[in-house]
């Protein structure tokens, strides 16, 4: 076993403790290759494998966000023009919040200090799409390529999306108060060492308390997939057989409200069961970047035709990523 295999396998993956919980169970009489007992190993294992990678990101990803509070974020911004800036603000959003409803009020703050409005749109779509916890969550489920590939290609539609609002000039689109609002710079203290420790735990536990509930419904719906679903009725719907699979996954996501963390056990089942890979992240994007409540939130801060046009470009966005990635599986995977 290389070096990188092990790193994925027995790190991330933490195949080890598959194999422990697998023993556990085998100890106490059930049957793991049953269907009962597949669903306890599945939802144990996966349970404890992303509530421990989760808070060691949030934890290592809070820690770099203290260099970075919205001051200094919008001074990192406002230094950059064009393409540039919306480059900049996709890779800002890698090391912000990890849901679109804790991104939306960043966005709000960072428009009504007169940052470029497809500059903050880039931002808005990168950070509940791709942050760095998402990369190594889905090196640990699909491998290292797949993951970096979502990445680049997740950033590709953050600076594209932005651009293009940006053209258009819809500046018009964003409620008043937003505009009027002004710009405040209130420049926040140094921190220590200590207090940036104490900075991402506080995120940590904070962040941990509120999608752990997300964690434990994905869990439990890909134990059932798993172990109760057949893989023919998978490969029907969302397998290489159904051309509009991709379609389907993303007006499925768009109604649900999850995170990035709740969303990989059901990709990782539908995986295993037949999907197609370029499906499942159709499916994913859209629940992470689209979900219901942070369109309604988002709605208090866009008038309605600035709303559609953001829907609009990263559905449209998703939709490609989906049939791209089917089209590049079999180098993927």
């Amino acid at each position: 076993m290389g070096v990188w295999q092990f790193i994925q396998e027995q790190v991330l993956g933490m195949k080890w403790l598959n194999e422990w919980i697998g023993s556990g169970l085998s100890m106490l009489g059930l049957n793991v290759n049953g269907r009962v007992g597949g669903s306890v190993q599945f939802f144990l294992y996966d349970t404890l494998k992303i509530t421990v990678l989760l808070c060691f990101l949030i934890f290592v990803i809070s820690y770099i966000q203290s260099y970075f509070p919205p001051e200094r974020s919008k001074r990192i911004l406002g230094r950059f023009h064009g393409i540039g800036a919306n480059i900049v603000s996709a890779l800002l959003g890698t090391v912000t919040p990890f849901c679109s409803c804790s991104s939306i009020p960043l966005f709000i703050g960072f428009t009504s200090a007169g940052l470029p409005l497809g500059v903050t749109f880039s931002f808005l779509i990168s950070s509940p799409m791709v942050d760095l916890g998402s990369l190594v969550l889905l090196m640990s489920i699909f491998g290292a390529k797949v993951a970096i590939v979502y990445v680049v290609v997740g950033l590709v539609i953050a600076v594209a999306g932005g651009t293009i609002i940006e053209k258009l000039q819809m500046e018009k689109q964003v409620e008043t108060f937003i505009m009027a609002a002004g710009r405040v710079d209130i420049e926040s203290p140094g921190l220590t060492r200590r207090e940036r420790v104490a900075y991402a735990k506080e995120q940590m536990l904070g962040t941990f308390k509120k999608v752990f509930p997300y964690i434990l419904a994905g869990v439990g719906i890909g134990a059932v997939i798993h172990n109760w679903i057949p893989e023919s009725w998978i490969e029907a719907v969302l397998g290489s057989n159904n051309p509009f699979g991709v379609l389907l996954a993303t007006l499925v996501g768009v109604p649900m409200y999850a995170d990035i963390f709740g969303t990989i056990p059901v990709a990782e089942a539908l995986l295993a069961k037949g999907a197609q890979l370029g499906t499942i992240l159709s499916f994913m994007m859209a629940v992470t970047t689209l979900s219901l409540p942070s369109m309604i939130m988002l709605r208090k801060a866009v008038k309605p035709k600035l709303l559609a046009l953001f829907i609009g470009i990263c559905t449209v966005g998703i939709i490609l990523v989906g049939y791209l990635f089917n089209a590049l599986q079999f180098l993927l995977i």
